[in-house]
């Protein structure tokens, strides 16, 4: 895909992923293409991607419209991210970490450490988390050495929450946010130490059950209060 379509591309996922762009909201390559400055031709290969990772449909006979995410199809493509993380990190403990590596990890739980340690968080403090939970993830991705599981992690992680590169939290809620993510980096200190010790069936066991974090949210987005409730941390491009 050329440049202006990748660029449309992302775009268009973080609007979906945000709310920004809600559930049947119908899309046209003439007005998307003059929202981003670019010609018809990246935009009808940016709505076919979406198309077949599923996040658009075709409407008609002529355009799209978001299709609308139900909360059992967010909750299928998170397992898969556990079962697919958990692997990485069986086969990441299994290789051993490399200095590089461990490096990275015990950064990411020091930076942790030093938000959760003042017993509450703000949006902003979840937002540093966000970037710092996603090195965690792909420094253990990477270190599995199976470029199929990275394969794999980047056509299931379409879908909102489904992916570490979306961070969705409850402002109404920020006291038992903080439970949630402190809890969730607790197992980042965890798993930490079972590939440390190269503890690949720990490893393993304890990646699958971190991404179960993400679950309460799948019945939260889609609500007619989620739009009020939710803030959706995206991955800056």
């Amino acid at each position: 895909m050329s440049k202006p379509g990748q660029t449309v591309l992302v775009a268009l996922r973080k609007m979906i992923a945000s709310g920004e762009l809600a559930a049947g909201e119908r899309l046209m390559e003439i007005p998307t293409a003059e929202l981003f400055g670019v010609s018809r031709m990246p935009v009808r290969m940016a709505f076919r991607t979406l198309e077949q990772e599923g996040l658009l449909v075709r409407f008609g006979g002529r355009g799209f419209q978001v299709r609308s995410v139900s909360p059992d199809d967010i909750a299928g493509a998170v397992e898969v991210r556990g079962v697919l993380e958990g692997l990485a990190a069986r086969q990441t403990a299994e290789r051993g970490l490399s200095d590089e590596a461990r490096t990275t990890l015990e950064q990411c739980l020091m930076q942790g450490d030093q938000l959760f340690d003042k017993g509450y968080v703000t949006i902003e403090d979840l937002e540093v988390y966000h970037d710092l939970n996603m090195r965690f993830h792909e420094v253990i991705v990477e270190g599995s050495h199976n470029p199929a599981i990275a394969d794999a992690l980047a056509r299931n992680d379409h879908l909102p929450f489904a992916s570490v590169t979306a961070l969705a939290v409850d402002r109404n809620d920020m006291v038992r946010e903080y439970r949630r993510f402190n809890y969730a980096h607790m197992q980042h200190h965890s798993v930490f130490d079972a590939l440390v010790n190269r503890q690949g069936a720990r490893a393993e066991a304890i990646m699958r059950e971190h991404a179960n974090a993400t679950l309460r949210y799948a019945e939260i987005f889609g609500s007619a209060t989620a739009e009020e409730r939710m803030k959706v941390i995206l991955r800056s491009e």
